[in-house]
This record gives structure tokens, sequence and C-alpha cells, in this order.
């Protein structure tokens, strides 16, 4: 049996006799980052929470705890880095 060297290289997989495209992978910290809302928009966490609290203010402190949508500038690119959300 001649082998294909497609399947020698790992580029593609063999399903029932089928060349199925290769699997995209995910970048591991966009998906720790981001994560699709029900309509399929991205969220993302507010900056600046984690440490230097006490200058900040009540209401800015408290505002920056929801989450927020990813600009649509930067829509584009945060797909490509997941492919499957």
């Amino acid at each position: 049996m001649e082998s294909c060297p497609a399947l020698v290289t790992g580029t593609l997989k063999l399903h029932r006799g089928v060349d199925l495209m290769p699997k995209l992978k995910t970048h591991r910290g966009a998906a720790k980052r981001f994560r699709a809302t029900g309509s399929g928009k991205l969220r993302r966490n507010h900056a600046y929470t984690s440490h230097i609290l006490t200058k900040k203010s009540r209401k800015r402190k408290r505002n920056l705890r929801h989450g927020a949508l990813i600009s649509a500038a930067d829509e584009e690119r945060t797909r490509r880095m997941l492919p499957y959300a």
C-alpha cells in the first residue's frame, strides 16, 4: 500500500477514507481572556483591576468589574486567534 505524503507529514487526517482539512489551533492566551456571548459577539474583561486600587475611586472600581465587548477594530484579529469561538 502506497502512503500518502500528507499523512506522513501529519497535515491531513483520514476519516473513513476522506481527507479532511487540517485543524486550526486556538491561541491559548486569547482563549483565557475572551469568550463568546450568546449572539456570537466577543466579550472581554477590563484592565486595571488587579492592584494599586487605593487611588481609584469606588465608582471606577465598580464599573471595571463588568465585562465589555471587543471593539470592531480588534474583532477580526481576535476571531483569527479563536477559530472555534
